[in-house]
């Protein structure tokens, strides 16, 4: 990864993340003039008679790959950006997958170190000339890497075990400085989904990611969240001790990472920590009246008694917006239960589609019978498996795709941004339990759809949407609503 250094009054250097504007803004508008190279030279191709939808593939490939080589050079807000895009390298087969996966194995791993003179400079500007005062230790060493900082384990000064996050120098001008670019080649985004208001979309994600350089109000978030959890069964949530300017000391939590608990727990062990993670997304906004957005597996410890330590809040959101809980009713009711008039008006109100453009409703009514058939069967296993088999099916580059016919509103980003990174996480730790109970337990909107889905079922008349759809040959379908 590409670094400078900079240097302390004590004349040593660390590496920081590059925050030269010439620097960071070239590698990324490589990225639209590399894009626009393909889609000519694909016209080409496709004059001399080689398949538009091989070339279409190349050039999607082309550009994946290139956006996570160049996300892999920087950090900031790249982190997080390639965090979300992680799950585009599971629609992809193994053999062509790999080349993803290194980049962003690299682009989460390998943040720059500061060195102790920079970081002793750094909690000096934030807490004073006499910050040691503070602590009975502190280790300059990292203990751990953030996106935009990195953690050191100390002694509070009455004896706690405290962490420690320090932001990177120049991180705010550098995070900043890539969201400005972010606007500018938010054309990409029609390479993965061609329906969309790209720049509300795009606006949104910048507004999430700009939030999480504050500190001050991530303490704030998790105090409200740990004050909510305190002395529950199932989560710890670290008590913040302090914070200023651009340092958090919370509490200290020992505990196995989930990342390791995906690479060898037990099944039984990975399915439990699976359930966790679930329990505590549905039950932290009603809880908190804030939406967790990060929910990555480095966020996660599992504790020596068994419950799971939550960190990092930076990325929380007030939530949910006004009409939120009826979206999840009147859209889910009527994949569930309804008909395609029914779910044609849900999707329409709640601004899934554009005005005035046609869709593929019954292919999207067949999509979501498939993807909900978590919440229809008592016990369910999430694998990478099942998981790939749908991302590949919504990112199909095909014109016929519906999902690529469809819109997204931009108050609903961090909740898609939520679901989509704990999805996979859940995925990765095959997660086997009562998936619809859970849901129905926090969620009364999703608890009605469950039982009149229970009702209908029992009368053998009433095959519901799907079920219907699939009595009905192909060609008989009407599918295409305007």
């Amino acid at each position: 990864m590409s670094i400078r250094r900079i240097g302390n009054r004590s004349g040593a250097s660390t590496p920081v993340p590059p925050v030269r504007a010439a620097t960071r803004n070239a590698r990324i508008a490589s990225l639209p003039v590399a894009f626009a190279g393909r889609q000519a030279a694909g016209v080409g191709k496709k004059a001399l008679g080689k398949s538009p939808a091989a070339v279409d593939h190349d050039i999607r490939m082309r550009t994946a790959q290139h956006i996570f080589e160049v996300l892999g050079e920087l950090k900031g807000c790249a982190t997080k950006l390639g965090q979300l895009l992680s799950l585009y390298e599971l629609a992809l087969p193994p053999e062509i997958a790999s080349p993803y996966r290194d980049a962003l194995t690299q682009l989460q791993d390998s943040a720059p170190t500061m060195l102790p003179a920079t970081v002793r400079e750094a909690m000096a500007a934030n807490l004073g000339e006499n910050w040691r005062w503070h602590f009975s230790e502190f280790d300059e060493r990292r203990a751990a890497a953030a996106s935009i900082g990195q953690v050191h384990h100390a002694t509070w000064r009455d004896g706690r075990k405290v962490a420690v996050k320090v932001m990177y120098p120049g991180a705010h001008q550098a995070v900043l400085a890539d969201l400005q670019q972010l606007r500018r080649i938010s054309v990409l985004a029609t390479v993965f989904a061609p329906g969309a208001d790209v720049p509300a979309v795009t606006e949104a994600i910048c507004t999430c990611v700009a939030q999480e350089l504050d500190y001050a109000a991530e303490a704030e978030h998790q105090r409200r969240f740990a004050e909510a959890y305190a002395d529950d069964p199932d989560f710890v949530i670290p008590n913040v001790i302090a914070q200023r300017g651009d340092v958090i000391v919370t509490e200290w939590l020992t505990g196995t990472p989930v990342s390791r608990i995906i690479e060898s727990g037990a099944p039984e062990e990975r399915s439990r920590v699976g359930m966790l993670i679930i329990r505590f997304l549905l039950s932290a906004w009603s809880r908190t009246g804030l939406l967790y957005c990060d929910p990555h597996p480095g966020n996660f410890r599992v504790l020596p008694d068994g419950r799971l330590g939550v960190v990092d809040f930076g990325a929380c959101t007030p939530w949910p917006p006004p009409g939120f809980e009826e979206l999840v009713g009147e859209v889910m009711d009527a994949a569930f239960n309804g008909g395609i008039p029914e779910l044609d008006a849900a999707i329409r109100r709640h601004r899934f589609v554009r005005p005035g453009r046609s869709y593929d409703v019954a292919a999207l009514a067949e999509g979501l019978d498939t993807v909900g058939e978590p919440l229809t069967v008592p016990t369910f296993r999430l694998t990478t498996a099942w998981l790939r088999g749908h991302v590949r099916s919504v990112l199909a580059p095909r014109l016929s795709n519906v999902h690529r016919q469809l819109d997204m509103p931009a108050y609903f980003t961090p909740f898609a941004r939520c679901f989509l990174t704990a999805l996979g996480v859940v995925c990765q730790l095959e997660t086997e339990g009562p998936l619809r109970a859970e849901f129905a337990r926090w969620s009364p909107e999703l608890a009605a759809v469950f039982e009149r889905y229970d009702a209908a079922r029992a009368q053998p008349t009433d095959l519901g949407i799907v079920r219907h759809l699939r009595s009905v040959p192909t060609d008989r379908r009407a599918s295409s609503v305007g």
